[in-house]
């Protein structure tokens, strides 16, 4: 008995020495074998701002965990080095790979070495292509009518919508048009259920849990819960995949022997069958199509909600940019001699003639015009600085290395930069740097680019986004509709706060009412 007490007591005086010599430490405190685990877990559902607050003490936040550590930067230089200057050292990593593969395959978006460097010059000509980038303003602007017709419902009707909920719909309809060729219709006023869409977002979600649950390899093996409900999302997937990449191949064949090329559609999956000839399985080609789907829909939705909840959460922005749509749509109506339609024609139903305003106005976007709205642009940005798609970008560490800051870093540990945080940083983005200020992005009335190791939504170095101007295309193209035409508010009692997932989705969609605006 004696001897058991003498060793709780040495325990406790070891676990009291323990947390003592971390007094100093800028970084979360640990426990004897389970690092800082308790601490992390205990914050998970604030986990980007728990963050935030620890890199308000040091400008890198160093997590030691039982079996690893994370090390987590926020300092441009840092990740200028972790992304660029030693990206080999910095792979994805198996570990990632792991937990993706079974919906990611072997994409872009999961490998990293020759795989990747093939498939990023494919995928790099493609997105340079004028045919896709035609065919994609063409789908954006199609969808983004669709949106504005329920819109214009739901404010006849008086009904609440879930805005998130509706731009999800009309991101994952429009990127399966111009990834596959085809309508699946989600974006519709009745929310009809679609099994390729409920068993995409059930898969995105369940990958997603694997980062959070060590258990999964054992449900996997055992076909049990989560694991089990992904293996029958997956198959759904698949099967519509590979029904429309064998449609696809067949069209091009028959179009190729009856010499109609000219009718062979442009969206990606289309062009990389052309590409890879009879080289490319459909496996490849399904892995291809998924990562641009994927890299597409949540990250552009989730955007396009918090630039609607920043613009209707602070006034002074939505009358500006109300203004410089209004003021376009004039003077791009002149210059292109076009009539507007009159709101006090009494021969046309003001709900029909609400929609002709809207797509009259659509009809004077394109790319090039888009580009011109510059405060639209600027309202993008600043949501994308404080409220980024990817709030946190995890790599691997193949080799012991030695950050600019004197960190060491050991092989085998995960070195992860912060978007969320790095856009709260003053000594990133100056006093100001937690407020939302379209107007911090120009600079003598001159829109201006900062350093992609600074503003890192987009990633940076040879990993640089490949699909940023169509995204920027599709948010822009929405929001000058729904932005011209529309004013939002949020539904009384109504939470908006992020959900601790991959994207920085809010957790319980955004409420609103709407109002038409002339």
């Amino acid at each position: 008995m004696g001897g058991l007490m003498i060793f709780i007591c040495m325990f406790v005086s070891w676990i009291f020495i323990h947390r003592w010599s971390q007094r100093n430490i800028k970084g979360p405190k640990t426990w004897p074998f389970l690092g800082a685990a308790i601490e992390q877990l205990m914050n998970y559902d604030r986990m980007h701002d728990w963050l935030v607050e620890y890199f308000y003490m040091s400008k890198t936040v160093v997590v030691p965990m039982p079996f690893t550590t994370y090390t987590y930067i926020a300092d441009p230089v840092n990740v200028e080095h972790v992304l660029k200057t030693n990206f080999n050292n910095y792979p994805k990593g198996e570990v990632y790979h792991s937990y993706m593969e079974v919906l990611l395959g072997h994409g872009i978006f999961n490998v990293d070495g020759e795989l990747w460097k093939k498939q990023r010059k494919t995928a790099s000509l493609e997105f340079a292509s004028r045919n896709l980038r035609d065919f994609s303003t063409k789908v954006f602007k199609e969808y983004a009518l669709k949106l504005s017709s329920i819109l214009n419902q739901a404010s006849f009707l008086n009904q609440q919508i879930d805005m998130q909920e509706l731009l999800m719909r009309m991101t994952l309809d429009s990127i399966c048009k111009v990834g596959f060729g085809v309508e699946i219709g989600t974006l519709n006023p009745n929310s009809p259920k679609n099994s390729f869409a409920q068993a995409f977002d059930t898969a995105n979600i369940i990958v997603t849990l694997r980062f959070i649950d060590p258990l999964w390899k054992i449900k996997k093996i055992l076909n049990l819960g989560s694991e089990a409900q992904l293996d029958k999302s997956i198959k759904i997937i698949d099967d519509f995949t590979y029904s429309v990449i064998r449609t696809r191949k067949a069209e091009i064949e028959d179009a190729k022997k009856s010499g109609q090329e000219n009718q062979i559609k442009n969206d990606i999956l289309s062009r990389f069958i052309e590409l890879g000839e009879d080289n490319a399985s459909d496996k490849s080609l399904r892995d291809v199509v998924l990562n641009f789907v994927i890299a597409g829909r949540d990250t552009t939705a989730t955007t396009l909600s918090w630039a609607i909840y920043m613009v209707m959460t602070h006034s002074h922005v939505a009358e500006k940019l109300y203004l410089e749509l209004k003021t376009f749509e004039e003077n791009q109506a002149k210059e292109e001699n076009v009539t507007l339609p009159q709101c006090d024609d009494e021969d046309i139903d003001e709900h029909e003639l609400f929609n002709q305003r809207v797509v009259q106005f659509s009809k004077l976007l394109n790319k090039d015009s888009l580009e011109r709205l510059h405060y639209l642009h600027a309202v993008i940005t600043e949501t994308l600085r404080l409220y980024p798609a990817v709030p946190q970008d995890p790599k691997g560490v193949m080799e012991d290395d030695v950050l600019p800051d004197g960190t060491k870093i050991k092989a085998g540990g995960m070195v992860t930069y912060v978007p969320y945080s790095m856009g709260r940083m003053e000594y990133n983005w100056g006093p100001n740097a937690a407020s939302f200020n379209p107007e911090r992005w120009f600079h003598d009335g001159v829109l201006k680019n900062e350093s992609p190791f600074k503003f890192t939504a987009f990633q940076a170095g040879p990993r640089i986004c490949l699909g940023k101007d169509s995204a920027y295309l599709q948010m822009r193209m929405v929001l000058a509709i729904l932005c011209r035409f529309y004013k939002f508010n949020l539904v009384s009692g109504h939470q908006v706060k992020y959900r601790m997932m991959t994207i920085l989705s809010m957790a319980h969609g955004l409420k609103l009412t709407i109002e038409k605006r002339s």
